[in-house]
């Protein structure tokens, strides 16, 4: 049965009919009427600035990204946000590693007793540059690890009975079939299939191509990780610690070891797409040599606070964030070269200076503290949210939940959402209510396919053991069919990524207002609710996670 609510918009009393909820949503008046006044003109004049071409793409380490950390430390300023930053700044401080790989660079292989093959760089294999070890000459015999996964609460292990101590392990992409959509694509998390390798003994990883007819990445653009405050590598995508090499090599080079092995890949293939583990001691071992030089910069998380009511609770947080970031100054595309990213991400950051303009509105805060960060490095792998949800400027234990904003893609009306990662914990419950009490339904993730669950910065805050989810959104439109994905795959191949992602493009700034208001009211009821989020029973990321925000 259908519910009532009443909203106080704009000083008039309304009534509204939404979907059935397991419990409605009740807030103060007061409260709805902050909540009915934000307004579509203001995310709009955030997402103008932050996307101009004076910013030049936001990248970085450059100036248009300090120019974008300069108006969001201002808006902040001006909603009466504190500063939640180091050493009493609105800032932290991220230090930036890109590394390059030298142009000599080799790979030989020795299969039994026969005499080594050289491979050709570029062609049979690529190295990723090392971010710690300048200089890497390293032999060591192969084994095939399959995925390079091992999940043993869902049974599966690609090492199962395979010797990978001092040895490099060669996987292929992809997850078992059986696999949850979320489980399959954190499971595929080149960082995770780096730290299992390591756990298993291993000195590197090498991920082989499937395609025979398929490329081998180019990383003339180098490769980014995060230094710590020690100097060492403190988070990176690239590379994890024990790893002496990452690299790639071709679908003939993978082919070439397991004829070595007097076996071939479709045997293994098989057994994979069956949700069966291959592993194979390959009988060959590599020689190999690379070297890596770096370029170190600065940039910079901003952090704000709203400091909660309630003396004890007022110690806890609930964070939103988005990342500040963007590409900045690229390949042409239709003669423009700046990729102002309007969409991604300049509209998550509006997202979240018009929550923290909400706030400023009301004059009851809610019972815990409100943290409200904007990331650097998140286009160069999540660095910025790494960095922050494993060093954060308050207790990492007193970091409750995290509603993280990346690109809503507000290009229709908003009627129906995805919240990613949701389902995991007890966050579900005020998504529900919040969803409901606006009138918008909630969907299932329609594109599992996507990993798009890792691909933004709440999945920083996860593997932190914090209770994350990101607001996507879903697929009803107002005909009523599911149709929406038409549209955003058109506007995918059109605008997504390319310089055509600026203010000419295709904006829904009502959408924009309502997605506003659905991250605030999910953040306001965590910041009230007497118990902290917690994940849900035998939930794979709260077994593997769970314990590391304590």
């Amino acid at each position: 049965m259908a519910f009532f609510r009443s909203l106080l918009v704009a000083g008039s009393l309304i009534s509204l009919a939404g979907p059935v909820a397991a419990q409605s949503l009740t807030i103060d008046k007061k409260v709805a009427a902050a909540v009915g006044q934000i307004r579509p003109d203001d995310i709009k004049a955030h997402i103008q600035y932050l996307a101009d071409d004076k910013l030049k793409g936001r990248q970085p380490g450059t100036e248009g990204y300090q120019m974008a950390v300069d108006y969001v430390t201002k808006q902040l300023k001006a909603y009466g946000v504190k500063p939640a930053g180091e050493n009493g700044s609105y800032v932290q401080r991220v230090r930036l590693r890109r590394a390059f790989l030298k142009p000599e660079s080799s790979f030989a292989l020795t299969a039994g007793a026969t005499a080594a093959t050289p491979l050709a760089a570029g062609q049979d294999f690529v190295f990723y540059p090392n971010p710690e070890l300048p200089s890497v000459q390293l032999e060591a015999p192969l084994v095939f690890a399959g995925y390079g996964i091992s999940a043993p609460e869902l049974g599966y292990d690609d090492y199962a009975g395979l010797d990978a101590k001092g040895k490099i392990a060669v996987i292929v992409r992809g997850a078992p079939s059986a696999f949850p959509s979320t489980v399959s694509a954190a499971s595929q998390d080149l960082t995770m299939i780096m730290q299992n390798a390591v756990q298993h003994g291993a000195v590197g990883v090498i991920v082989a191509s499937t395609n025979p007819k398929g490329t081998l990445p180019n990383l003339r653009r180098g490769a980014y990780s995060v230094l710590g405050t020690n100097g060492k590598v403190a988070a990176s995508r690239s590379y994890a610690t024990g790893v002496q090499v990452l690299g790639n090599i071709s679908a003939a080079t993978l082919q070439r070891l397991f004829a070595a092995a007097s076996s071939d890949t479709s045997r293994a293939f098989t057994a994979l797409r069956a949700g069966k583990p291959a592993p194979t001691a390959l009988n060959s071992t590599a020689k190999l040599s690379f070297g890596s030089t770096y370029q170190d910069f600065d940039s910079y998380n901003v952090v704000g606070k709203i400091t909660g009511s309630d003396k004890v609770l007022r110690d806890e947080y609930v964070v939103h964030s988005a990342h500040l970031d963007h590409i900045g100054i690229s390949t042409p595309v239709k003669g423009d070269s700046i990729y102002n990213g309007a969409h991604d991400n300049a509209s998550g950051v509006a997202s979240v200076l018009e929550i923290a303009r909400t706030y400023s509105r009301i004059k009851q805060k809610p019972k815990r503290s409100i943290l409200l960060v904007l990331q650097t490095g998140e286009e160069l792998g999540l660095l910025g949210s790494a960095y922050f949800a494993s060093s954060p400027t308050v207790p990492k234990a007193k970091i409750v939940a995290d509603v993280n904003t990346d690109m809503p893609t507000i290009i229709a009306p908003l009627l129906s959402v995805v919240p990613l990662g949701a389902q995991h914990s007890s966050l579900s419950e005020p998504v529900d209510r919040a969803a409901a009490y606006l009138g918008l339904t909630v969907e299932a993730d329609p594109e599992p396919e996507q990993n798009r669950f890792i691909r933004s910065d709440q999945y920083s805050f996860v593997t932190q053991g914090i209770p994350a989810l990101h607001i996507k959104y879903g697929n009803r439109t107002t005909d009523g069919q599911n149709n929406l994905s038409q549209l955003v795959q058109k506007w995918r191949a059109e605008t997504y990524h390319k310089p055509q992602d600026d203010m000419n493009g295709l904006f829904d700034f009502e959408a924009g207002k309502k997605y506003v208001q659905l991250n605030f009211l999910i953040g306001y009821q965590v910041a009230n609710e007497p118990q902290r989020p917690t994940w849900k029973k035998g939930d794979f990321f709260g077994g593997r996670f769970g314990g590391k925000s304590l």
